[in-house]
């Protein structure tokens, strides 16, 4: 198959993954929509420093995009990201409206940290602890910040809290919970389980950063300003 064919079928395959529209993935990847639905028809030409904000936005290598092995080793639906990934924030959430929506807010706000999303509870546990699917992560950074939805399928989000607590490698990793409504009784068993801060859904990027300030958690939003100073 010729580069920019395959390069297009796995730009689709990832953003498929992600959950991601070619709407999300261009504000992601600060492209136009058109530019992005072209690469995936494999019909445009494209530079190396779009390949470069493609493979940012898909939270992948440059080298693993060109090569295409990791999209097309795996199918959509299923856990992508190589052992060698580092993820600042873990979105659990199974609705995949709402993980478009929460990724775009988080474009909106021009962060370049890498998101992975997971469905389900299971899936949540198994890539933090290295089990099932995400045991090639074994001795990997944890991510810095996880957005929990509370009501998931397998494993609800207050069982994933209630596992992360009872445990010392995750006990102190920071959490948000992204709930619907504010149930009083969820709320005060996350209380009890020690998280503070809530988002009600659908995020805005104002309420998201509004929660960091609050937590005043020790990790560095990563913006393409600071980042082109730093260089």
């Amino acid at each position: 198959m010729p580069l920019i064919s395959r390069l297009g079928t796995t730009v689709r395959k990832l953003r498929q993954q992600l959950g991601l529209s070619q709407e999300g993935l261009a504000e992601r990847a600060d492209l136009h929509r058109t530019y992005i639905a072209g690469i995936e028809r494999g019909g445009r030409n494209i530079t190396l420093k779009s390949v470069d904000k493609l493979a940012k936005a898909l939270n992948i290598s440059v080298a693993d995009l060109l090569d295409g092995s990791d999209a097309e080793s795996k199918p959509a639906s299923g856990p992508r990201d190589q052992a060698s990934d580092i993820i600042d924030i873990l979105l659990v959430e199974d609705n995949a409206d709402h993980a478009e929506l929460t990724v775009n807010a988080l474009a909106a706000g021009h962060l370049v940290n890498r998101v992975h999303i997971v469905r389900d509870g299971q899936q949540a546990l198994d890539f933090l602890f290295a089990t099932g699917d995400y045991s090639n992560r074994s001795g990997c950074r944890l991510p810095q910040l996880i957005l929990l939805d509370l009501s998931l399928p397998k494993v609800s989000g207050i069982e994933v809290l209630e596992r992360l607590k009872r445990d010392p490698r995750t006990h102190d990793l920071a959490v948000i919970v992204l709930t619907v409504s504010t149930n009083a009784a969820d709320v005060a068993e996350c209380r009890r389980l020690g998280v503070e801060h809530y988002i009600v859904k659908p995020v805005a990027f104002s309420n998201f950063n509004r929660a960091l300030e609050q937590h005043k958690f020790q990790w560095a939003l990563l913006k393409p300003d600071s980042a082109a100073s730093t260089n």
